[in-house]
């Protein structure tokens, strides 16, 4: 029976989401659009059974199929990541774990498989960039390690990479986390293998926000530096809710036994059965993320990007480092006279979702921050291209500048979106 003979409460609600995604601009940088064919795959009857353990090596009977659909999603991502876009340093992944429930699950088994509690940590500061998991003070991850943070420098808002270098020589940690949600420009990995090779350090490249990017040739791959990857699916990649944990040939190198102590953090350490119709939307993911036109993907949300920052830059906005080079923008929007919090709010009642964010150094709290976050992925998907960016600068100028505006911009946002529909 249909959900709506069953439920029309709950049936009524996702209509009524549907129709807020069809007829508004998604503009935060860590959500995106998934293709019908993942989201088949996530409503499936594999939702159905329970999959302990690992494939060949389960707890439960009646898991032939799901063991074939785990294989192919860890195939495919070994592929997927494989580093062949001209390095002269090569490198490739050696190990995948595709069960982690989503980034932060995946970012904590690392922690479990390779520290005790105490250890040393060091991690990019949420407020310039970083993500709660890489040692933030309220996170699991700064409560029980010894967690030592990295940020960005005071003038350029760029991460220092000598400075960096600095702080591991003299707390010498036992991991060291790279990756951003707020950190609109490239990182260099062969810099940051070097510091925690000096150190004796593993190091791990959280990718989530950028893992379509690299995928699609416009950022530097972390693997051939680093030793453990750890990534969502949900982001540029396009895929449903979940994670992924990769371990390196460098990582294989410094460790033998780094894969299966991968594994064992993951489950029985820290989860019991994986979501195998995640799974499954995973592996359809990968497969739509091997092809020629997901690479054309990922470059247009990267000019996307450059386009809407050169926009704002020409209505006066402070762009923190002053533009971008991936798929996000980060605003200072204190020359504005206006919060994060109020725009935020304002643009939503016009039709465009972004959301309000800490910048580094930031004088105001984070529920009321100075900045706001916006980025591409989402409205790439549906097929916008530089003239719409245009488009977007002005309506969320405009926005700024007049409130009363609001309702008049809202319309013309969903005019924009008849053009563009949903996958």
């Amino acid at each position: 029976m249909k959900l709506n003979k069953i439920d029309l409460q709950i049936s009524k609600l996702i209509e009524k989401e549907k129709e807020r995604q069809e007829t508004t601009l998604e503009m935060i940088p860590s959500e995106n659009h998934t293709s019908k064919a993942v989201r088949e795959a996530l409503g499936s009857i594999l939702t159905d059974k329970y999959a302990e353990g690992y494939p060949g090596k389960r707890y439960y009977a009646g898991l032939e199929f799901y063991d074939q659909i785990e294989d192919i999603c860890r195939e495919r991502a070994k592929k997927l990541f494989f580093l062949y876009r001209g390095s002269a340093v090569g490198g490739k992944v050696v190990h995948v774990n595709v069960q982690p429930y989503s980034g932060s699950p995946a970012n904590q088994a690392v922690y479990f498989a390779l520290l005790e509690p105490g250890d040393t940590v060091m991690g990019m500061a949420l407020p310039h960039g970083g993500h709660l998991t890489h040692g933030w003070k309220i996170s699991f991850s700064g409560k029980y390690y010894n967690s030592i943070q990295y940020g960005v420098d005071k003038k350029t808002n760029l991460l220092n990479y000598d400075e960096i270098e600095k702080l591991a020589k003299k707390v010498k940690p036992k991991l060291i986390w790279v990756g951003a949600t707020a950190y609109p420009r490239i990182f260099d990995w062969e810099k940051l293998g070097k510091i925690a090779d000096s150190v004796g350090a593993y190091l791990a490249a959280d990718i989530a926000h950028i893992a379509g990017l690299i995928v699609a040739g416009v950022h530097p791959s972390p693997v051939p530096y680093v030793h453990i990857v750890t990534t969502t699916t949900h982001k540029t990649l396009r895929g449903p809710r979940g994670g992924m944990i990769m371990v390196t040939e460098k990582g294989l190198k410094k460790d033998l036994e780094l894969p299966q102590k991968i594994d064992k953090a993951v489950f029985p350490g820290l989860q019991g059965g994986p979501h195998e119709n995640n799974i499954a939307a995973i592996a359809v993911c990968l497969k739509e993320a091997s092809t020629p036109a997901f690479k054309k993907y990922g470059r247009q949300i990267v000019k996307n990007a450059k386009t809407l920052a050169q926009e704002l830059l020409k209505y006066k906005f402070n762009l923190i480092t002053g533009g971008t080079d991936n798929h996000l923008i980060l605003i200072d929007l204190r020359n504005k006279g206006i919060s994060g919090k109020e725009t935020q709010i304002r643009l939503e009642k016009a039709g465009i979702t972004i959301n309000k964010n800490t910048i580094p150094f930031d004088p105001n709290p984070p529920f009321n921050p100075s900045g706001i976050r916006l980025g591409t992925p989402a409205i790439t998907t549906r097929g916008m291209k530089e003239k719409e960016m245009k488009k977007i600068a002005a309506w969320i100028n405009k926005v700024i500048l007049n409130p009363k505006s609001c309702l008049k911009i809202r319309k013309e946002v969903k005019n924009l979106c008849e053009k563009f529909p949903l996958p």
